[in-house]
């Protein structure tokens, strides 16, 4: 039997440091978070990368 994989939080931190552009949800919590509309939030990802911190402060959060 195998031994059951560990559950660490490890990689947690780094994922929501990201906003996947191509993920509904996020850019969905993004766009409420901030006031602007999806698309707005798909655009800043493309033109700024991924960040996080980079799509809020583009955004004007």
């Amino acid at each position: 039997m195998a031994k059951a994989a560990k559950k660490t939080t490890r990689g947690r931190k780094q994922d929501r440091a990201r906003v996947a552009g191509g993920q509904k949800y996020e850019v969905a919590y993004e766009a409420k978070k901030t006031g602007r509309s999806a698309a707005a939030v798909k655009k800043t990802v493309k033109k700024v990368g991924n960040s996080r911190k980079k799509v809020e402060k583009r955004l004007g959060r």
